[in-house]
């Protein structure tokens, strides 16, 4: 067990180590931090003129959503991953994760927590400095058990979207493109992950629809608990998505069981 703890901590250690090498990365990440809640500043400042609630929000408890959310959304940088093992399975080159000395999924979670643990200082950095700049008053529980929920349901959704992205990947085993899936995915959450708009502000019956989602549960939930609202649905969000990382496990491999067996690649 510790030697194979110890293979996925070196993988993620050089994924870590490697983002060192892209230092424009690095900006454009924190630029596009920046932008998220610089786009909801003009908004809601427009919204709130003359008004001192929007749907139970505050103009602050409005920004502190928006912050937590970016910060979320900017930390899962998982879409590459099916990208990756798309062009590499199209390429013939996907072999080269099929030899290594581990789980080829337990090597691209290892991968995503390196690169997540990377930028988790600068998407922090830029979220700090907008709060500083602007005098925004950053509202957040103060109840440590909701807290300690809110950071179990983004680490289980980080894990989740690194499975969801692995699964598609590995569709380009039966199909030749999965740019449609992709395209579903990418805009459904968009919409349920609220990053474009809390979804509080949203028909009652749309939302109980989006609660059966898992993407509810990966950025709007957490940044709910942690500007205090929701607390009822923190315990119940934990059982629904770790049920449903559970069964996306298990799509997972039986897609790898029946199509592997089909990949016909060349090199590594």
């Amino acid at each position: 067990m510790g030697a194979t703890f110890a293979k996925y901590r070196e993988v993620a250690l050089v994924h870590l180590k490697c983002q060192l090498a892209w230092r424009a990365d690095i900006m454009f990440q924190m630029l596009f931090t920046i932008g998220r809640i610089l786009f909801a500043y003009l908004l809601w400042g427009t919204i709130f003129k003359g008004k001192d609630t929007v749907a139970g929000f505050g103009f602050d408890g409005m920004l502190s959503y928006y912050i937590f959310s970016s910060f979320l959304t900017q930390l899962d940088l998982s879409p590459g991953i099916s990208e990756e093992i798309h062009n590499r399975i199209r390429g013939g080159t996907f072999s080269k994760y099929m030899v290594l000395p581990m789980r080829t999924e337990g090597y691209f979670v290892a991968m995503e927590a390196g690169v997540v643990l990377f930028y988790l200082l600068f998407d922090l950095i830029a979220a700090f400095v907008w709060v500083a700049v602007f005098g925004i008053q950053l509202q957040v529980t103060t109840d440590t058990g909701v807290a300690f929920c809110a950071f179990l349901l983004v680490v289980l959704g980080l894990l989740f979207m690194v499975q969801l992205n692995y699964y598609l990947g590995l569709l380009t085993l039966k199909y030749q493109g999965i740019g449609t899936f992709l395209m579903i995915k990418n805009n459904l959450a968009a919409l349920v992950t609220g990053s474009i708009v809390p979804l509080v502000l949203l028909p009652g019956g749309v939302v109980e629809v989006m609660r059966l989602l898992p993407f509810y549960y990966v950025t709007y939930l957490p940044s709910m608990l942690l500007v205090g609202r929701c607390r009822e649905e923190a315990f119940p969000g934990l059982v629904i998505l770790s049920l449903w990382c559970l069964v996306l496990q298990a799509l997972i491999h039986l897609t790898w069981e029946k199509y592997s067996r089909m990949y016909d690649g060349v090199g590594i």
